[in-house]
C-alpha cells in the first residue's frame, strides 16, 4: 500500500506530503514497513533454521 491517496485525519492534508509529525510518522512507518520481511516472519524463519540445525547435529552423532 502507498501513501499517495491517503489522508491525513490530523492536519487534512495527503500523507505523501507529510505536513504535520502525524504524516510523516505514517509515511515513515508504511515505507519501512515495505522494505522486507516483518520481525514475525524473520523470527519464524530464524526458529525454522535453528531446529533444522539441531535435528541435523543429533541424527549425525
Amino acid at each position: 500500500m502507498c501513501c499517495e491517496h491517503l489522508i491525513c485525519a490530523n492536519c487534512a492534508g495527503p500523507v505523501s506530503e507529510g505536513r504535520c509529525s502525524v504524516c510523516r510518522g505514517q509515511r515513515a512507518q508504511m515505507h519501512h514497513e515495505t522494505g522486507g520481511l516483518s520481525f514475525s516472519a524473520m523470527v519464524a524463519v530464524l526458529l525454522t533454521l535453528l531446529i533444522a540445525v539441531a535435528f541435523l547435529t543429533t541424527t549425525i552423532h
